[in-house]
């Protein structure tokens, strides 16, 4: 019997990680998914293992993937396995002091380590593993990045989209793709922490065609896509799904 295709999902805890793993394993895939808080992350391995109805398919790792020395807990779940998708889902919205320019540097870097050297940290730790031909890299970017208004993490995130312009261009040969996922306002995730409030959430809203908020089931759908064969022709795009706030270019 042929080995099952393997996904690895970063952040993969809570939120869009958490529906993006759940919606390739109903696909059929086998899941490693990374984060930092260890007890959260055995959870919702668990409870998509059961869901699934296959306990055991989906392994958590706790990792920092800013930490390089920390990519091996990763190469070693992986276990000489082929990749066949990679999904960069880890990074945040990081606030800090910048009023002083050591706090604006410490809230910079903080920034582009959580959200852009994680997913190059992980890509490049499992770029010899993945399938050739047929693999996939996902970076899960912002409409932050597309519109401004988030400083460090608008920037952070516009980063990812010339990264993937770039590995397309390195991959293609492979026919390995690597696109961006650029999700808007989405609800039930940890994005906001507490920082949402009620008028927040209807400007959002009222920002969007389609009058409402996105759902990480509707994120992990596009990945869904990006990951089939059906999406073999798909690469270097960016891919928006924010309900019409901000138009493709």
């Amino acid at each position: 019997m042929p080995d099952r295709r393997l996904a690895v999902v970063s952040g993969g805890a809570t939120g869009i990680g958490a529906a993006v793993a759940e919606g390739l394993g109903e696909d059929g895939y086998d899941i490693i998914v990374i984060g930092r808080r260890a007890d959260l992350l055995d959870k919702t391995a668990a409870r998509i293992g059961a869901d699934l109805g296959r306990p055991g398919s989906v392994e958590a790792v706790p990792a920092d993937l800013t930490d390089p020395a920390q990519l091996d807990r990763v190469v070693d779940a992986v276990g000489g396995r082929t990749v066949d998708i990679v999904v960069n889902n880890a990074g945040g919205y990081l606030g800090g002091d910048s009023s002083t320019l050591d706090g604006v540097a410490a809230l910079w870097r903080a920034n582009l380590d959580s959200n852009v050297l994680t997913a190059v940290l992980l890509t490049e730790a499992l770029r010899p593993a993945l399938r050739r031909p047929g693999g996939r890299v996902v970076l899960i970017s912002s409409i932050a990045a597309q519109r401004g208004g988030g400083g460090p993490y608008s920037a952070a995130k516009a980063a990812l989209h010339g990264w993937a312009y770039h590995l397309a261009q390195e991959l293609g040969p492979e026919e390995i793709t690597a696109n961006v996922v650029s999700p808007g306002y989405v609800v039930d995730t940890e994005f906001f922490a507490g920082r949402m409030t009620p008028e927040g959430h209807q400007r959002r809203v009222d920002a969007t065609l389609v009058k409402r908020a996105g759902q990480p089931s509707e994120i992990a759908a596009a990945i869904r896509y990006l990951a089939s064969p059906a999406a073999g022709y798909v690469t270097g795009q960016v891919l928006g799904v924010n309900g019409g706030s901000v138009f493709g270019r």
